[in-house]
């Protein structure tokens, strides 16, 4: 699982510096353009999810602690996992849906819909579940009637925000504006935590690109998991945000993915790891504002994902009616949050289906070599 898991993160790597040198300057223009930060932010609350807000601070300790990350400090590990290079994944298949997906219309062919659309759901659904799981970590003493209510209403409101493409760009650029706030919120409340002292904590991160190469393969089983979820989320979430760009070229297509979400990113974490490195407990009321943030992510994620899934197979409002479409969507996303829960189904097994879809479309591509040059000419 190893091997094939590192041979399919170097084959993306390769194939993303290939489409930079090859076709840099090629425009990128999605079915519904929109402004660069709307852009972004529909990418950036899309394509993250609740663990953005949950895992970190229950994770620094295991990276402080265990043998297999030592090389560096787990600021920079926390953001290895989530920042930059993996961004990557997304750029190559925002930039195939926008360019290349119109003219050879893989996912059109019957076997590729199929394996694309479940992904799309079964990911989805893990989404839900890791909500359901991480509560208990940050609500304490929630209990089970509680915790499961709490996540069928969420994905009760995400497949009602998915009924409607507006209400996931105003939801996008909502839950932006709430994260930065909740950023700021923490800094202000952290005692100590002045301009030096945050810039101090957030030079750690440079730890993560003096090793930026031990990120390209597994490093531990935890990362292994890391990494299939991001194959899990990349090629529907690049096909989702497609639609978005509003005409940038490659390279800055390129740029914009790899470098302005991570920034975010990195000043979320160097806040928690300021608190975590100087055992600094965050208040149950700054917890809570993290818990709505990140139900906020989960409805976000969700409803984008709903909203790509259902128009593929044409399980459409407009098709159905608003009350059976919600109906039938809800009882569908809720039974597999559960199956996640009460089964040994397991993420893994999605990035492996979907490691498995890449190599299908590079087969296909090679044998349409000629439509692919006229593309990238």
């Amino acid at each position: 699982m190893v091997t094939v898991l590192s041979a399919a993160i170097a084959v993306t790597l390769l194939t993303s510096a290939f489409i930079l040198i090859r076709g840099s300057n090629i425009v990128c223009k999605g079915e519904i353009p929109s402004s660069l930060f709307a852009f972004i932010a529909i990418l950036f609350t899309s394509g993250l999810d609740v663990g953005l807000i949950m895992f970190p601070l229950t994770e620094f300790p295991t990276y402080a602690s265990e043998e297999a990350y030592q090389f560096t400090n787990p600021l920079a590990i926390e953001f290895g996992f989530w920042g930059f290079l993996v961004w990557g994944f997304y750029f190559l298949t925002t930039f195939y849906f926008c360019v290349i997906e119109p003219k050879v219309k893989l996912f059109e062919i019957p076997l590729v819909k199929v394996i694309n659309n479940l992904v799309i759901i079964g990911t989805c659904a893990f989404t839900g579940f890791l909500f359901l799981d991480y509560l208990p970590s940050y609500v304490e003493g929630i209990s089970d009637p509680v915790r499961f209510g709490l996540v069928a209403l969420v994905v009760a409101l995400a497949v009602f925000s998915s009924t409607d493409i507006s209400y996931i760009k105003v939801l996008s650029i909502s839950s932006t504006w709430l994260f930065f706030a909740l950023i700021a919120v923490i800094m202000v409340a952290a005692p100590g935590l002045g301009v030096s002292e945050m810039f101090s904590t957030l030079a750690g991160i440079g730890g993560y690109f003096s090793n930026i190469h031990q990120f390209t393969s597994p490093i531990s089983d935890y990362h292994q998991f890391y990494l299939f979820w991001w194959f899990s989320w990349s090629i529907m979430i690049g096909q989702f945000v497609a639609r978005f760009v509003g005409g940038l070229k490659t390279w800055q297509l390129c740029l914009a993915l790899l470098v302005i979400p991570s920034i975010p990113l990195a000043i979320w974490f160097s806040v928690l790891y300021y608190h975590f490195e100087n055992a600094i407990e965050i208040s149950y009321m700054l917890k809570m504002a993290m818990v709505f943030v990140g139900i906020v992510f989960v409805i976000n994620s969700l409803d984008s994902l709903i909203r790509l899934y259902t128009l593929n197979l044409n399980i459409t409002v407009e098709r159905f009616g608003k009350l059976p479409y919600m109906l039938g969507n809800f009882i569908m996303m809720y039974g597999l949050v559960l199956a996640y829960q009460f089964t040994p189904f397991d993420i893994e097994w999605v990035g492996l289906l979907v490691i498995g879809l890449y190599l299908i479309i590079y087969v296909m591509l090679l044998s349409r070599r000629q439509s692919l040059a006229a593309t990238t000419a």
